[in-house]
């Protein structure tokens, strides 16, 4: 497998288990993240510091704010990240995004990522969801919960 490939599966791992400090040293300082404006999490961000401060201050504007408390068990955090593509700094994924709802009501949504790999760190990320529409609908119901990150 591609060395890119592999850092982006180390990428969901580093999601998936919640494991922040593994997730930033995978960063790029400069790190963009592009994420469809109307989700909660949504629009461009760009810088691992920016996006370790905004975790602090706003966590609700995070994609960990909004879905930390609608995957509360390792079932949830699940992505099956599979590479349908790599090819020199680019790597296409596709993944689930899954999550439970206070009243037990589960969410499960295809998603395309369009990540950049640059000197063996993730440098752009950009989400394609299968269903934003399905998505607000969920985390509207969900919301209220704490979410949580090892650090």
């Amino acid at each position: 497998m591609d060395s890119n490939a592999e850092i982006m599966l180390a990428v969901f791992d580093a999601v998936e288990n919640r494991d922040a400090g593994k997730l930033f040293g995978l960063y790029q300082e400069d790190v963009e993240f592009h994420e469809a404006p109307s989700l909660p999490y949504g629009g461009f961000s760009r810088g691992r510091d920016a996006l370790r401060e905004q975790l602090e201050t706003t966590p609700e504007q995070t994609w960990l704010g909004t879905w930390g408390p609608l995957q509360p068990t390792e079932k949830e955090r699940r992505m099956d990240p599979r590479v349908v593509y790599a090819d020199g700094h680019e790597v296409v994924v596709s993944y689930r995004q899954r999550g439970v709802g206070p009243g037990g009501e589960r969410f499960d949504n295809p998603v395309l990522g369009l990540y950049e790999v640059r000197d063996g760190k993730l440098a752009r990320a950009q989400m394609f969801h299968f269903d934003t529409a399905a998505i607000l609908s969920f985390v509207g119901r969900g919301a209220g919960a704490t979410p949580g990150m090892a650090a």
